[in-house]
């Protein structure tokens, strides 16, 4: 099983530090797990400090994976190169394989990563010609295409739609349970987290305050912390779990 485990790690930009000693137990692959902040709390810091593109001190620990085993999903999906959606992918499948032979198998791969995210009728668009949606999907399917087992996506359904993002932590969830990955996943909407993410992670001005499971952490008292709202946990009629927003903290007695 596939696991990752922060000790003590920091950055800084300048003579600013954005994170500070982060620390967590080793989070085990398998299911999901959420990083949930506020804005500019320090999420894509976190994530490009253990994907190696920061420095800092401390140690990131991977078991039963390497630094190779690992992609990371910025928030920008930006994509201007003149390719179609299926070269795309390809292109990120053979990226730093020597060489550009394709191997059936390989092609089978991308067919699935395509059929996976529901994009199979994109394969023959060009980048340039997609929604901001569909962009987020296709890049999704980029990231998983060499079937990786360590995986850290920056707001990966910021811009889809309702349906949309329901499919896509689905899929996530079911290739975390086929290939053990540790997937962590920045996301914003503490009711899909709720529903989809097993463990938790809450970071707040570059420091984690928990990290465990879900329904844990996510305690009226740490969202105040986090986000300066009251709030309640609740069940709805089926027994799923639920936030709901009672005001800012400040104004609500």
């Amino acid at each position: 099983m596939v696991s990752l485990a922060l000790e003590q790690i920091s950055a800084r930009y300048g003579r600013r530090d954005v994170l500070t000693e982060a620390s967590t137990p080793p989070i085990s692959g398998g299911s999901l797990t959420a990083l949930v902040g506020a804005n500019a709390a320090g999420k894509s810091t976190l994530f490009r400090r253990i994907a190696g593109q920061l420095g800092g001190t401390g140690a990131v620990h991977l078991s039963g994976a390497t630094e190779d085993d690992l992609r990371y999903m910025p928030q920008d999906t930006a994509m201007t190169a003149a390719l179609s959606v299926y070269e795309s992918i390809i292109l990120a499948l053979k990226q730093g394989a020597g060489s550009w032979r394709l191997l059936g198998e390989e092609l089978a791969a991308v067919d699935s990563v395509l059929a996976r995210f529901g994009i199979t009728h994109l394969a023959e668009r060009q980048l340039a010609e997609l929604s901001g949606g569909q962009r987020q999907a296709v890049s999704i399917a980029q990231t998983l295409v060499t079937r990786p087992r360590v995986v850290l996506m920056d707001e990966p359904t910021s811009a889809l739609d309702l349906y949309r993002q329901y499919e896509v932590l689905e899929a996530l969830r079911i290739y975390a349970e086929e290939t053990g990955a540790v997937i962590l996943l920045a996301l914003h909407d503490l009711n899909q987290v709720m529903r989809s993410c097993t463990t938790t992670m809450a970071l707040s001005g570059g420091k984690i305050l928990a990290c465990g499971p879900t329904l844990e952490v996510l305690t009226p008292d740490l969202i105040r912390s986090l986000y300066g709202i009251n709030s309640r946990v609740e069940r709805c009629s089926q027994g799923c779990p639920m936030m709901i927003v009672d005001g800012p903290a400040a104004s609500v007695s």
